[in-house]
């Protein structure tokens, strides 16, 4: 059963940049950053490697990068969501712009995943997809305009406010995550600021020159930025009191 992922947070995810001992060996530094930072961290984790790194992790919440909505039974190639949780995942990530559905597969997905206590992170890119989403209850929706992915060219984050307003005013219990385009602990620290729960990155962080360094840097940017927001907040109330 997954567990509740407290804001401020991350996701790290390797997608196909890297395979095998790779994959193994960024998840344990996801992991020591975590702990450092007493911070949740999501690890989107390619399917072959979902096993493996949830039995060498302590401190990560492991996601599945897809899954079908099939059940036991026909379906050869499909991803079962039974074999999802058997592997140890706590989630799944589901419409990332690589591996878009149409509302009715996210809904019958997210069902499954409600089913076998599965945590739901959904990807939509634009306002309208964001309300669509924010209808059918995910855990987290990852606001990311499609055309910032994979980029790292950073991005005018003017979107973030209207982004979380617009998922909070339908549930707020849906936490928000902006991502796209974030390159480095700064651009982390940016959205966070600006009023996300939480940030991420693939390509950032598998092409720098070190990984581990780059996972350390935006762990300590985000719970840098919550503190700060949290001050804010307080200074805020204090002086309207």
């Amino acid at each position: 059963m997954a567990g509740v992922i407290r804001a401020p947070f991350l996701e790290i995810g390797p997608k196909n940049y890297l395979y095998g001992e790779e994959v193994l060996q960024l998840a344990l530094a996801v992991d020591a950053a975590a702990e450092k930072n007493g911070i949740d961290i999501f690890f989107t984790c390619p399917y072959i490697d979902l096993r493996r790194v949830c039995e060498n992790t302590k401190h990560i919440h492991v996601l599945a990068p897809h899954m079908d909505s099939l059940r036991p039974g026909r379906g050869i190639a499909e991803i079962l969501p039974e074999a999802v949780a058997d592997a140890g995942a706590e989630g799944v990530m589901l419409n990332h712009a690589e591996k878009r559905l149409n509302y009715t597969e996210l809904e019958s997905i997210m069902q499954r995943a409600k089913e076998l206590g599965l945590l739901t992170v959904v990807c939509a890119d634009s306002m309208a997809e964001i309300r669509a989403v924010a209808m059918l209850g995910p855990d987290v929706i990852v606001a990311e305009p499609e055309e910032l992915i994979g980029k790292c060219t950073g991005g005018d984050i003017s979107y973030v406010g209207e982004a979380v307003r617009t998922v909070k005013e339908i549930d707020p219990g849906i936490q928000v995550l902006v991502g796209a385009g974030i390159r480095n602990g700064k651009d982390v620290y940016d959205v966070i600021l600006a009023g996300s729960d939480a940030s991420g990155s693939s390509s950032a962080v598998v092409l720098a020159e070190d990984r581990a360094a780059m996972v350390e840097e935006m762990a300590e940017a985000a719970v840098r930025a919550w503190n700060e927001r949290k001050t804010f907040r307080m200074h805020t109330a204090a002086e309207t009191a």
